[in-house]
């Protein structure tokens, strides 16, 4: 999506008249929504310095300009966009804008830089590596590039900042990333012009805007297809913005808390999809190649099996085996006993280890106790059992409690559901977790559908996952997943008699999430929690409907083979609201988390026709509010990027 398109001419003449920030808020209104005037006032001066850029008789009257492009499936912009052709092929160059008047280098590591923003004083991507990064998602994500051969071209343009002699911004630390975009700034503009003119000699004959703005989006790249490539070296993902900093902050803080043997511990909060596991495997691989004894660690075993079987063939099964552990893994472990533990999903974290509950005292204890340096990637939300008390607040006492330097971060950038922090938002006001500004904005492309026939739905993830093998059928475990059917799909586990529909649960013999028959079976929160999908159908049983317009929680419904509640019935006797308020949290909190395992889209079907029809009501809201008025989204001054 763009906010503002125009040819070269259009946009100086909208710049002079005085007219572009009456557009820029009209397209934004239409398009997003929930902005105002002053904050486009503000960003009004990067644009008058880009019309005076563009006022260059050698830039082609024909030439197009566009305005705050949204990068596929993030929920990250690029400030400005020029289209054109040199003679020989289509380029587009890319322009970051920033209104930076003093930064500071930070040598120590890589891409970073030290400025001036929201206030204080911040540790944030060059702006050349921000461009590049940019640039290099589009170019991942967009079929039109690739296929078209759109060449793009990032560059930086702080208007505001003037260079000094040995300018920190110009250090040569930062030679590679300028190579690849470079930085223009302060009285410079002639050079920005002439770069802009090396790729852009004529106009834009071929709509590149227009191509960029509705090319294809490829699908996305998925970690358990990338993890091998990644072992061997290969760079799969880009971080970008805060992703980027963490990354740095924690490889950095690992290698010095190993050399000058200061215990550390690192806690990262970040709801789904913004990129927690990604940069959890980045770390993993790149401090295994500083010959560090790095693990990853996670209590649910889905994403540890996905990753080995990923890896069969490419490693010796004893390598795997101590690459991936269960959290339960450390509780005779002597202190310090390993370099690195990542510990990914650590909301998922129990008080006891073992099959029975009746080992050790606290993983997150054992963990921290185990390690010089821990970090833990966290989603207090994704909670979805009573055993559950991976929390900041626990992570912190025992950090203190083992004299372990503590480091928080957070990360809001969206990955998933097409990138779309109004999707996250949205399903947290219609499932009543908390009530949010946006009661009817599910945001930009995201694929949500209501279903009223479970077969339906079925049919269209079984059509869906022919293309990639990337689509589940997903359900609240309100159906008994007995031992003797366990290995068998003969044997239907769910069963929704009004519509004569049967689908067994997901079998205990295989690896559900990536198996290609499984399209045919139902996974639970168990078997898809820390995995990602294209797309996912959800049947949401009894233990969530709606009476009057209120979803409304009922545990009973819950199967007995599932675990997640295991002892809210003597809870319930001793305390019956502390017993509702936490398995009604449970509840909620696992639909939520199944509910954005698709990248692409999620769809449902409740058995309860009630909420079945809030669902729908919901979506309709949802759509008409985008007909008339717009969806959210992010203005510069937002975004605290300026």
């Amino acid at each position: 999506m763009i906010i503002y398109e125009a040819t070269k001419l259009e946009f100086i003449s909208d710049v002079t008249n005085e007219l572009l920030v009456e557009r820029l808020y009209e397209s934004y209104q239409k398009k997003i929504g929930r902005t105002s005037k002053s904050e486009i006032t503000s960003w009004e001066n990067s644009l008058q310095r880009m019309s005076n850029v563009m006022q260059d008789i050698e830039i082609p009257d024909d030439t197009s300009v566009a305005i705050e492009f949204k990068i596929p499936n993030t929920s990250k912009r690029v400030d400005f966009l020029v289209a054109g052709h040199d003679g020989s092929q289509d380029h587009v160059v890319i322009v970051e804008l920033k209104q930076w008047s003093e930064a500071e280098k930070v040598t120590s590591k890589d891409a970073l830089v030290s400025t001036y923003l929201g206030g204080g004083k911040r540790t944030v991507t060059h702006p050349s590596y921000q461009a590049w990064s940019y640039a290099a998602l589009i170019e991942d994500f967009n079929q039109n590039v690739q296929d078209q051969q759109i060449v793009l071209n990032p560059c930086a343009y702080l208007h505001n900042y003037r260079k000094a002699d040995n300018d920190p911004l110009m250090d040569s630390h930062y030679d590679a990333h300028l190579a690849k975009a470079p930085l223009f700034t302060k009285g410079e503009i002639q050079r920005l012009r002439d770069f802009i003119k090396k790729y852009v000699r004529f106009g834009d004959q071929n709509q590149l805007i227009y191509q960029i703005e509705h090319g294809k989006i490829r699908p996305s790249k998925s970690l358990q297809d990338t993890l091998a490539s990644m072992l061997k070296g290969n760079q799969e993902f880009v971080l970008i913005d805060e992703q980027k900093v963490f990354y740095e902050d924690a490889y950095h803080l690992a290698l010095e808390s190993i050399k000058h043997n200061q215990k550390t511990v690192i806690v990262i909060e970040g709801g789904p999809g913004t990129g927690k596991s990604v940069m959890a495997i980045n770390l993993l691989v790149n401090l295994i190649n500083q010959e560090l004894t790095a693990l990853y660690v996670s209590k649910n075993s889905a994403p540890r099996n996905v990753y080995a079987s990923k890896l069969k063939g490419t490693i010796k099964k004893t390598q795997i085996d101590h690459l991936f552990k269960g959290s339960g893994s450390f509780t005779e472990s002597e202190a310090n006993e390993f370099d690195v533990l990542i510990i990914d999903e650590a909301h998922r974290l129990n008080e006891k280890s073992g099959l029975f509950s009746n080992k050790g005292e606290n993983q997150i204890k054992e963990v921290i106790h185990s390690a010089k340096f821990t970090i833990f990637f966290i989603d207090e939300d994704q909670k979805v059992t009573l055993k559950d008390i991976g929390s900041v607040d626990v992570i912190k006492k025992y950090a203190n409690l083992l004299n372990a330097e503590l480091i928080q971060g957070k990360l809001v950038s969206q990955f998933r559901c097409d990138g779309s922090d109004a999707y996250i938002a949205w399903l947290d006001d219609v499932l009543q977790i908390r009530e949010t500004a946006n009661a009817n904005d599910r945001g930009l492309d995201y694929d949500f559908r209501v279903y009223d026939d479970p077969n339906a739905m079925l049919k269209e993830i079984e059509d869906l996952n022919k293309k990639n093998n990337k689509s589940r059928i997903l359900a609240g475990y309100c159906w008994e997943w007995p031992k003797k059917g366990r290995n068998s799909t003969l044997h239907k586990d769910i069963e929704i008699p009004e519509h004569n529909f049967k689908i067994s649960w997901n079998l205990s013999d295989s690896i559900w999430a990536i198996d290609q028959d499984s399209v045919y079976e139902a996974g639970c929160i168990h078997t898809s929690q820390g995995l990602e999908f294209d797309y996912v159908g959800i049947i949401i049983g009894p233990d969530l409907v709606c009476q009057d317009g209120e979803v409304i929680t009922d545990y009973t419904k819950r199967a007995k083979t599932d675990q997640s509640l295991k002892g809210i019935k003597t809870l319930a006797k001793e305390n019956p609201d502390e017993a509702q308020a936490l398995a009604d949290r449970i509840i909620r909190n696992t639909y939520r988390t199944l509910m954005t395992r698709g990248q692409k889209g999620c769809f449902v079907f409740c058995t309860d026709s009630e909420l079945n029809q809030y669902f729908k009501e919901r979506l309709d809201r949802s759509d008409a509010y985008e007909d008339l008025s717009p969806r959210t989204g992010m203005v510069a001054e937002e975004r605290g990027e300026y």
